[in-house]
């Protein structure tokens, strides 16, 4: 049970001029234990899209594995690629559908999904109960995102470049590690640009006992 559940994380998303900015903490938990000091909690999808986990990792897991076969599938179909809002609502229902199904453990995944298409990069916000949230500026998700917030709230600015927002969301995590004890071990940070999308920025942080 422990290696499956994860209840505690911090994710952030930020909308910049010229891209997006993902980014997480490295540790997964089990109740107070932690299980893991190397999780990656963002993803890539495919070449357009990237997501966040926060939630039960085994149903982080399936869900994203059903939703890179559904998005490959609907490329097949349609001929051509998917839009960031076509990809959010097709994970928004998988979400909806993975809440609502009957089990001994609660189905609760969260993601945070940026895309790149033709019109340009976006950011959604996807809950749990299968909602879809498009967001204009900047989100976080787990235990950790009320400490996060407060510092994207202070200092997000509009025209930030993607640059500018790495900076940005390292700090909110580092903010959330310090508070939130279910966050920790380290930051992963990937921009989706016109262009990419990549990982800019990774950190882990270790803890030794000498005497």
């Amino acid at each position: 049970m422990e290696d499956k559940l994860k209840t505690g994380t911090t994710t952030v998303g930020i909308v910049c001029k010229d891209g997006i900015v993902l980014a997480a903490d490295k540790r997964a938990t089990a109740g107070t234990m932690i299980v893991d000091k190397r999780a990656d909690k963002v993803h890539i999808i495919s070449d357009d899209f990237a997501v966040t986990w926060a939630g039960t990792v085994s149903d982080a897991q399936l869900v994203t594995k059903l939703f890179k076969a559904e998005l490959k599938l609907k490329e097949v179909r349609t001929n051509k690629r998917p839009s960031t809002k076509e990809a959010a609502n097709l994970l928004g229902g998988l979400l909806y559908s993975n809440i609502r199904r009957m089990s001994m453990i609660p189905g609760i995944a969260h993601f945070l999904l940026a895309g790149r298409d033709v019109s340009g990069t976006h950011l959604y916000d996807l809950f749990p109960d299968g909602s879809v949230t498009s967001v204009p500026d900047f989100i976080s998700s787990g235990s950790g995102s009320v400490f996060a917030l407060g510092v994207l709230e202070t200092h997000y600015k509009a025209e930030m470049n993607v640059a500018e927002g790495t900076k940005l969301a390292v700090k909110s995590i580092n903010t959330a590690l310090q508070r939130d004890s279910a966050s920790g071990n380290g930051v992963d940070v990937f921009t989706i640009t016109a262009n990419e999308i990549k990982k800019v920025f990774h950190k882990e942080l270790t803890y030794s006992l000498e005497n």
